[in-house]
């Protein structure tokens, strides 16, 4: 009898703690399933408004019409060398013979962006040498007059392309052939690169 009551007792217990064990892993996995799932899908987060963006110009149009091959646009002032020359719009032999050509491809001088100049070293910009750093050049048009101080020389081989390259500001390029003194079909350009440091447009 007393062996029974053991062995019933031992059975007891034995059940006791597999009902106590499989609750506590089911109170364990449930725990475990929640935390996973709340960890995988995060709460929202606010979105705020974005603050309008500022939209900026990234061109000045002076000139409402582009000119015509050949057209005179206005005039090139020196005032270190006291010359003040024609400029044609483009730069074939046609607009170089006559006077200081503006390279079709670039922009109108006054406006945002590189203006580019040209002149022969043996007729207009014979003198261009004597002109440098710190100088002024002066463009008048129909529109205004726009005068830019040169910030840089640089003299580059004839196939350098920089020279018409996009500017972030207003920027007057002129560039002639180089050495000055040179016979023949001289290799390389001399440049003058100037900012834009004041505008006068010409009301309408």
């Amino acid at each position: 009898m007393k062996r029974f009551i053991l062995i019933a007792a031992a059975v007891g217990m034995i059940g006791l703690g597999t009902w106590l064990a499989g609750t506590n892993a089911f109170k364990f996995l449930t725990g475990y399933m929640t935390v996973d799932k709340v960890s995988s899908e995060p709460a929202p987060v606010k979105q705020e408004e974005a603050p309008p963006v500022e939209v900026r110009e990234t061109k000045t149009v002076v000139y409402d019409d582009r000119p015509e091959e050949g057209e005179i646009i206005g005039d090139l002032i020196i005032p270190k060398l006291d010359a003040k020359l024609p400029i044609f719009h483009g730069t074939d032999e046609d607009e170089l013979e006559k006077g200081v050509g503006h390279y079709a491809g670039s922009v109108l001088p006054g406006e945002k962006d590189n203006s580019v100049l040209s002149g022969h070293r043996d007729t207009v910009f014979r003198r261009l040498g004597e002109v440098g750093k710190g100088d002024t050049l002066i463009v008048t048009t129909a529109k205004g007059e726009f005068t830019y101080k040169i910030r840089k020389v640089r003299i580059v081989d004839a196939d350098d392309r920089t020279v018409i390259v996009p500017k972030p500001r207003a920027t007057l390029t002129v560039t002639t052939c180089y050495p000055f003194r040179y016979i023949g079909d001289a290799p390389e350009r001399y440049i003058l690169v100037g900012d834009l440091i004041d505008s006068k447009k010409y009301k309408e």
